[in-house]
């Protein structure tokens, strides 16, 4: 005789629903630290492909944003950093596969099943200037769908900041040749949400370093406002540099 043992049908479905509520709490965690991960690494590459880019033009052709001393023309797919000292033509003769828009606005986003211009939700950074409308900026979107929104009037004044001052000077006392000098990084293109991201707590300020962004869909999003000055490419507000400070 052959005695035969195994679960209960109650065995089973407890065991089942402990797996269930178990992975109900873990997998949310998963999917949003895969996410941070992400926009995280992309921003940081972002920010090393911009900063890239200056030094090469610099060394190319004898300027970068701190030499800049046009605006984008109406033509400013084609220029060359060989005949015009704007950013367009900085990042025309040193980027690979860019693609330039006139206004980011003109790019499309599919939502359900129509396409709508592009556009962001707002931040603290976005929302305090009113000259930073989506509308104001020119935009590049980069060969691995990456948008770099460039404020269209950069080049009125050089993006450059004194030897010895910061960032962090430029956020308490705003020079004139730094007010123009902004953008912001999309870092997964025109897909949603499009949010600029926020602090989950601290505050928003550059000089206080207690900015700090979780890993939820709330705080930790997509867009990334930046600011072009000498030969690089920072964060712009704090939440901006918590993110950009804790990539790996």
């Amino acid at each position: 005789m052959y005695k035969f043992s195994g679960f209960t049908l109650a065995e089973v479905l407890i065991t089942l629903g402990i797996i269930g509520v178990v992975a109900a709490m873990t997998i949310p965690v998963l999917i949003a630290n895969t996410r941070s991960a992400k926009y995280r690494s992309q921003f940081k590459k972002t920010v090393s492909t911009l900063s890239q880019a200056a030094r090469l033009s610099d060394s190319l052709y004898g300027f970068d944003y701190g030499g800049i001393t046009q605006v984008c023309g109406n033509n400013a797919a084609e220029e060359h950093p060989d005949t015009r000292m704007s950013i367009c033509a900085l990042l025309n003769g040193t980027l690979t596969g860019a693609t330039y828009y006139e206004r980011v606005t003109e790019l499309k986003v599919r939502k359900n099943s129509t396409f709508e211009n592009y556009s962001i939700i707002k931040g603290d950074f976005m929302n305090g200037d009113s000259s930073r409308q989506i509308g104001n900026f020119r935009a590049y979107v980069l060969s691995d769908g990456t948008i770099v929104a460039i404020y269209k009037d950069l080049g009125v004044a050089s993006c450059s900041l004194p030897i010895g001052s910061s960032m962090y000077d430029v956020a308490t006392n705003m020079g004139q040749n730094m007010q123009h000098c902004v953008g912001f990084i999309d870092v997964n293109g025109t897909t949603l949400p499009n949010k600029e991201v926020t602090c989950s707590s601290g505050t928003n300020s550059l000089t206080k370093n207690d900015c700090v962004v979780k890993n939820d869909a709330q705080h930790m999003t997509d867009v990334y406002p930046i600011r072009f000055h000498d030969g690089v490419v920072e964060p712009a507000s704090a939440a901006a540099k918590y993110v950009l400070r804790t990539a790996k």
